[in-house]
Parts: structure tokens; C-alpha cells; sequence
């Protein structure tokens, strides 16, 4: 693929967006930048990947934390930090990446190469989605899936100007309940045709 291609992609629970990203990225043979991220930061700065793990997308706790002369004391800010910095060099030095979270769309704003969506998707779906893949009851799933975006909605606008799920903040937003998850890769790869001319060869 030629040209430098950076796809940030949000995401709420369950809405398969994740799926989305990860077979986006094997279809362009680029880097996929999920959980994935930690482990490349704990190798080049030799930070150990329990610690990084444990603040990872956690909002900073307001109580705990202070911040003197551009040093916080709040361990996730720090941990949301290194992130941020690692995707900056790797998008100026032209890497080409799938990025899933991590405040992308908001962190990587200023570069041209940067393309944003966010993937949402109807309750009754998501639910359904998460009761299959992590073996719950519809309860149970109804109650994780508000945790976990509660829990995203707060890290992200922690860390940005812009809303969590804000459509005026990314380039495109895709509701997979309505198409699943190819219709969502084939949407993003459209996108990705018109703004770079790159983009997955489509299927013989």
C-alpha cells in the first residue's frame, strides 16, 4: 500500500468495531494498535506491562492526583501520556497503523494522513454480541456494556476537547447493528479509497 494510511477507530462495547479494526488492518498488512500497544511500549521503554495494563484507558481519579509544573502524580495520566507520545512518533515517523481507542482521533488530529470513525450499534444487538462472545446472561451484559463505555466515555473525555461518540469529532460514524461487521469494514474502506486512493482489494 503506498502512502501512509492511520485509521483511528472508537468504539462502544460490543458494536464489533474492534472486530472491525483488526481485519482492516491484516487486509491493508499494517500495524494493529489495540492491547498491542502496550506490549511494543513496555519492550522499547522497558516499563513493566502489568503496570501499564493496570492504568490503561482508566480515567485519572480527581481526588488522588495533582499536577505541578507539567507532572502528574495520577499514574493513569502518565500510563494515557506514554500512549499518546508512542502514537505521535509513529505516525510522524510514517508508520501506517490501525489504531483501536487510545483517544486517537483526538491525539492524531493535526495529522493529514489520519482517518477517524467511531462504531456504535443498537442496545438490544450489542447486547446480544456480548452475551455470545463472553458467555453471559442478558443481564449481565446489559450491565458490563454500561460499565465499560461509562468507563471509556470518561477516560476519553478526560484527555480531549471533543465528546466520546460526538459524530462531529470523527470522520464517520457507522451503526454495525444495521449492517454487521463486513458492512462496517467495506464502509471504512471506502472512506479510505476517497481519501488517499489506498484501500483493500476487493475480493475476486
Amino acid at each position: 500500500m503506498e502512502g501512509q494510511v492511520i485509521l483511528a477507530v472508537g468504539r462502544e462495547f460490543g458494536s464489533g468495531g474492534h472486530e472491525a479494526a483488526e481485519i482492516l488492518a491484516k487486509k491493508y498488512g499494517i500495524l494493529f494498535l489495540d492491547h498491542a500497544l502496550l506490549k511494543n511500549i513496555s519492550n522499547e521503554k522497558k516499563i513493566a506491562l502489568e503496570l501499564l495494563e493496570k492504568f490503561d484507558e482508566k480515567p485519572k481519579n480527581r481526588f488522588l492526583s495533582r499536577t505541578v509544573a507539567g507532572h502528574s502524580s495520577s499514574p493513569e495520566v502518565n500510563v494515557a501520556k506514554i500512549q499518546f507520545d508512542y502514537l505521535k512518533k509513529l505516525a510522524d515517523e510514517g508508520t501506517s497503523f490501525v489504531v483501536v481507542g487510545r483517544c486517537a482521533e483526538y491525539v492524531l488530529r493535526e495529522n493529514p494522513a489520519m482517518i477517524s470513525v467511531f462504531v456504535l450499534g443498537d442496545k438490544e444487538t450489542k447486547c446480544a454480541r456480548i452475551q455470545e462472545k463472553y458467555n453471559l446472561s442478558e443481564e449481565e451484559a446489559y450491565r458490563t456494556m454500561k460499565r465499560r463505555d461509562s468507563s471509556r466515555k470518561t477516560y476519553h473525555n478526560s484527555h480531549c476537547d471533543g465528546k466520546w461518540g460526538d459524530s462531529r469529532n470523527y470522520d464517520l460514524c457507522i451503526n454495525s447493528s444495521k449492517i454487521g461487521v463486513d458492512g462496517v469494514v467495506e464502509l471504512i474502506d471506502d472512506l479510505i479509497r476517497q481519501r488517499t486512493g489506498a484501500g483493500c482489494k476487493k475480493a475476486d
